[in-house]
């Protein structure tokens, strides 16, 4: 909370966080203004088949109030982050929890996330697009629209284990990669916050989507499996600066200028020069193979020579897409099971760390062993 915030700036330094005259005290019991954009249009969203949680409906009242309990303790204590126009859900058909999105009706991002939804393009297994599962106009304004689509999660939470769950990683996105090239899209900000995971596999009884180690009552710990032994798929979100051509063009043709997007490395961005998206999408991922992962971990070292390639200042010599998935395809086959089953050591490790984690390790192969010994398949494998 800012010192500068006007509300403290005359406070008694003697009222306390919970005193009953703390401009802040309790503020869990009061909506904010983002809150409020949603819970107007429950009713809407309810009547299309979408609950929203009981903090977001019309008439909520605090659950805690007049008990013994903390809001933080209870499910609707739990704050919206401030991330409008998205906001999370519950399909009334099936009980699956959605993001649901307010968009411009019409806009390139929506445009392009339901084009790549269609039938025909969803039968192609190396698509890794986020599938839009319904859209509609909103009631009350038909300049706004919402895109629906599955609940995904950050791709670092939980953290990757084991060596072989990012070699999965890195295979699925190049593929996505490559199958958005081929259909003449280009990204253009395909950093790791646009880069989402389907982990509910990872999660047999679910999570709350927003206090995400909990489950959706807020009743205990989630209880989950790794990526390797439950499988997860990634999934590219947000078209919103992304480019389309048509299939025909001429390669030459594909060019872009503008500089938005969360990576702001790429030498190429320019206002005025223009420039080859489909290459920056290849060095926005490499940058993620580099920041978030290469320089983090101590046993990732197979990503050099794809950090290297896809990160050239030159962008005539970056690989496409393409055939960095098959060279990649083709590291992937060189791993044993043992080997994708060893754990990913982070930098900066002490001794007495690396001793009783790689232990930990030869255990968790030792059980694994004995139960493919058992006639069980080994997971990952």
């Amino acid at each position: 909370m800012s010192v500068h915030d006007p509300l403290l700036k005359n406070l008694d330094p003697s009222i306390s966080d919970d005193d009953p005259r703390h401009p802040y005290y309790r503020i869990e019991e009061t909506l904010y203004d983002h809150e409020i954009r949603w819970r107007d249009r429950a009713y809407f969203l309810e009547d299309r088949g979408y609950l929203l949680r009981p903090r977001l409906r019309p008439g909520w009242q605090p659950s805690w109030v007049g008990t013994n309990k903390s809001p933080f303790d209870v499910e609707d204590g739990i704050s919206t982050p401030l991330r409008f126009p998205l906001i999370d859900a519950t399909r009334l058909s099936d009980g699956n929890m959605v993001y649901i999105k307010r968009v411009k009706t019409g806009d390139l991002e929506s445009r392009i996330a339901i084009k790549l939804s269609t039938e025909a393009l969803r039968r192609d297994p190396r698509n890794h697009s986020v599938p839009i599962v319904d859209t509609f106009v909103d009631s009350e304004d038909s300049q706004i629209s919402y895109i629906v689509m599955p609940f995904l999660k950050s791709i670092d939470d939980p953290e990757f284990e084991f060596i072989g769950e990012f070699l999965d990683f890195g295979e699925q996105i190049l593929e996505g990669l490559t199958f958005l090239h081929d259909n003449g899209i280009a990204h253009r900000d395909a950093a790791s916050p646009n880069i989402m995971m389907d982990a509910s596999a990872m999660f047999p009884r679910g999570f709350h989507p927003i206090s995400q180690s909990f489950l959706a009552d807020m009743s205990e710990v989630a209880p989950s499996y790794s990526r390797l032994s439950s499988g997860v798929k990634y999934y590219f979100v947000d078209y919103g600066i992304s480019s389309e051509f048509p299939l025909d063009s001429d390669p030459a043709s594909r060019l872009v200028v503008g500089t938005l997007g969360r990576d702001q490395e790429p030498p190429e961005l320019s206002h005025t020069v223009p420039y080859d998206p489909f290459k920056l999408d290849v060095f926005v991922i490499g940058n993620v193979f580099r920041r978030e992962y290469y320089e983090t971990a101590a046993n990732l070292d197979f990503l050099r020579p794809f950090v290297l390639a896809m990160t050239n200042s030159d962008p005539n010599m970056r690989p496409p897409a393409r055939e960095l998935l098959e060279q990649w395809r083709l590291m992937r086959r060189s791993y044993s099971a043992v080997s994708r089953h060893w754990r990913i050591k982070t930098r900066g490790e002490s001794m007495l760390e690396r001793v009783i984690w790689d232990g930990i390790n030869l255990v968790r192969l030792a059980v694994h062993f004995f139960k493919w010994l058992g006639g069980k398949s080994f997971p990952g494998a």
